[in-house]
């Protein structure tokens, strides 16, 4: 038998007319148009898978790594916040202690300690004032 008989007697885009078609053997005895489009959408089916991953990366950054992003920024800020705030207050409150002490009291230091503490104490009871009472945490029977 020659080699012109045998690639005859095969089907389509099997053994030496696979190569010929583009080498894939994925359209083997199907019709002409179904072999067509099963050839195309096996050419697609990386981009498909491609596109895929991506949604399922683009899914879990949206779940779970921009919500800890975000939570760890505000931490991290509110940190900074405190920090800077706990420095101004003190520093603060030195400045009005030596004002006191100073000019207005003429180095009379124990009558500064009186009004800072003082001034300090009433913040503090205004700020008890407005506190919120927290549900117990026993049930009734």
């Amino acid at each position: 038998m020659s080699d012109l008989h045998a690639a005859t007697n095969r089907p389509a885009g099997v053994g030496a007319d696979a190569s010929a078609s583009g080498g894939t053997g994925i359209s083997a005895g199907l019709p002409p148009a179904v072999g067509a489009a099963a050839a195309e959408a096996a050419a697609e089916l990386p981009r498909r898978a491609a596109d895929a991953v991506q949604l399922l990366v683009d899914t879990v950054h949206d779940k779970a790594v921009r919500p800890a992003v975000i939570a760890t920024r505000a931490i991290v800020f509110g940190l900074v916040v405190a920090a800077v705030a706990t420095v101004l207050v003190v520093v603060g409150s030195i400045a009005v202690l030596r004002l006191f002490d100073v000019y207005v009291f003429h180095h009379r230091v124990w009558l500064s300690y009186i009004v800072l503490g003082a001034a300090f104490t009433l913040a503090g009871l205004a700020a008890w004032t407005r506190r919120t009472a927290r549900p117990s945490p026993v049930r009734p029977r």
